[in-house]
């Protein structure tokens, strides 16, 4: 598998869902992100500008976004760059979500987490915006939870990717407790003596630059790493094609409390029947 990259004028709508969603296929469009009036706006200086007292918090420190800007682009050298490093654009900055418009890009769509049913919900569906410093890594090579596929749209800085194809999880050594993550510390320098497995996985590794955008569809194991500064906006994306791995997923994170898993999951499958009907009728969300 490569991973191909496409301008939105090479890749029609259909083509992308015949191409890339159906088969599992990441692919990075060249210029999706150009319908966003963030394309071209966000940057250090700009955030600083706008919203440089807005505090977040990372692994239980809090940090406003001019110390974290000062952090990443090496003004402040005292103590390390947290990653990774994010906002929920909903809660902690709404004021930039009309800068998101269209969310979809235009390709991202239907997407059910748009839809009032599932904004009730903890589903795992927040918009977030990622900020990272030179060599930030994400640390630890994954699934995205609730098997949503994932959009990021690189809006500043480069980022490095790393993907394997579908079917290669014995490969990866999925953390019994937790199968979304792997237990493999480092794939780029691997202990083949630990990890024997990994001898036969294929990973592919590739850049994604400022105004690009990588999908990553539901089942790509992947991780990512900060070449310089970085700014992106990720959101998910969940249609009746990885619905029925979504609702397993519902199950299994409250598999301990029957009671509460019945109900989320009873929930869940009333929203996608919801949804699903909706798309046969040509509802619009957004």
């Amino acid at each position: 598998m490569e991973v191909k990259r496409a301008s939105v004028n090479d890749i029609s709508y259909q083509q992308f869902i015949d191409e890339h969603w159906i088969p599992g296929i990441p692919i990075v469009f060249t210029d999706a992100s150009k319908v966003w009036k963030a394309n071209g706006t966000f940057s250090p200086a700009w955030f600083r500008a706008q919203y440089g007292d807005r505090i977040t918090e990372v692994d239980g420190t809090q940090y406003t976004m001019n110390e974290i800007m000062d952090l990443v682009e090496g003004k402040d050298s005292s103590r390390p760059v947290p990653y990774p490093c994010k906002y929920h654009v909903e809660a902690q900055l709404p004021e930039i979500l009309p800068l998101l418009k269209p969310l979809s890009l235009n390709y991202a769509t239907p997407n059910w987490l748009e839809s009032p049913w599932f904004a009730r919900g903890q589903w795992g569906g927040a918009i977030e915006l990622f900020i990272g410093g030179p060599g930030g890594k994400f640390p630890y090579i994954h699934l995205d939870y609730y098997h949503l596929s994932a959009w990021i749209n690189q809006l500043y800085g480069r980022k490095q990717f790393t993907v394997w194809p579908r079917g290669q999880e014995k490969y990866l050594y999925p953390d019994p407790n937790d199968p979304w993550k792997s237990l493999l510390p480092d794939h780029e320098n691997p202990d083949y003596e630990k990890y024997p497995l990994y001898r036969n996985a294929t990973p592919i590794t590739f850049t994604v630059g400022a105004g690009e955008t990588l999908f990553i569809p539901f089942g790509i194991w992947h991780t990512a790493k900060s070449l310089e500064p970085t700014i992106s906006i990720a959101f998910d994306l969940l249609n009746s094609r990885n619905f029925p791995l979504f609702l397993k997923d519902v199950w299994w994170f409250r598999r301990n409390n029957k009671a509460k898993a019945l109900a989320h999951t009873s929930y869940a499958a009333l929203a996608g029947t919801a949804c699903k009907l909706g798309d046969m009728v040509g509802v619009k969300r957004g």
